[in-house]
């Protein structure tokens, strides 16, 4: 019998010891989405629901490596880049790219984690802008990311963060999500796409009361990699990736799996049905 087709997505990413976010959110989003997972490990953190208490960079040959083995290998068809700690693994990461890549590429610039902990050195922003930006098909920076990425200050509102938007779109970037959901005295989740010479395109989904967040970029910018190759259309696979995650953290709301902000429900799909 011939093999099925299906998406075959590539996670960049640091490993989360805990399983809400990094490598192993992504891998369980690919496999939830029906895609085929593979991935390069760019960090070991020692993390769980409370926080994250150690990071140990894989050195950047490592992350080379690893690069070139699944690409010179597998038929990627989307690649999900979420925490590079270093300007060298940017390098790396960079290079392999352009040497191997033709896949959609979504680039979550992971600088810090939810609970404040910083999980990427100073220097990595400008390189960020410099290799990676140009690369990517797709930005889903978080407000503080969008700041620290365009040289602003965190917005306070809306109108801001899309002003910032516009400017990493003059940065050179193709797309821009933005995400909404740290504001908290919304009663809505309003995510905003922002494509060259297209108006932008609001997504909005209710706000869910929940402490159990952990890993939700991580899980949307993988939904969104996934789902690309499958739709055909950003819009379209940025809508169903929000309409998959708002299933998972409604699925995951009443988990008590650690102290801290828990994890989402990825496979809730599967339990509903």
């Amino acid at each position: 019998m011939p093999s099925k087709p299906f998406t075959r997505a590539l996670t960049i990413a640091g490993s989360d010891s805990g399983g809400g976010a990094g490598i192993q959110a992504d891998l369980k989003t690919f496999a939830a989405l029906g895609a085929y997972g593979t991935s390069v490990i760019t960090a070991v953190t020692a993390q769980n629901t409370q926080g994250v208490q150690a990071v140990h960079p894989v050195p950047a040959d490592i992350v080379a490596a690893q690069c070139q083995s699944v690409f010179s290998d597998i038929r990627i068809d989307a690649v999900k880049i979420g925490m590079l700690p270093d300007t060298a693994t940017i390098h790396a990461v960079a290079a392999a790219l352009r040497k191997y890549n033709n896949a959609f590429v979504v680039l979550d610039p992971v600088l810090a984690a939810t609970s404040g902990e910083k999980l990427a050195q100073e220097d990595t922003v400008e390189a960020l802008c410099n290799e990676l930006l140009p690369l990517a098909d797709l930005v889903t920076p978080n407000i503080n990311e969008l700041a620290a990425l365009t040289g602003n200050n965190t917005a306070e509102n809306e109108d801001e963060m899309l002003e910032q938007g516009r400017q990493l779109m003059e940065k050179g970037a193709v797309a821009v999500l933005l995400k909404g959901g740290h504001w908290e005295h919304s009663k809505e989740a309003r995510d905003w796409l922002l494509v060259a010479d297209h108006q932008p395109q609001c997504f909005r989904n209710g706000r869910i009361d929940t402490r159990n967040t952990h890993g939700t970029g991580c899980t949307l910018a993988a939904a969104i990699a996934a789902l690309r190759p499958q739709r055909g259309n950003l819009s379209t696979a940025v809508s169903a990736a929000k309409t998959y995650l708002h299933g998972a953290i409604e699925a995951g709301m009443g988990w008590r799996i650690g102290k801290g902000r828990g994890p989402l429900a990825h496979f809730w799909r599967h339990y509903r049905d």
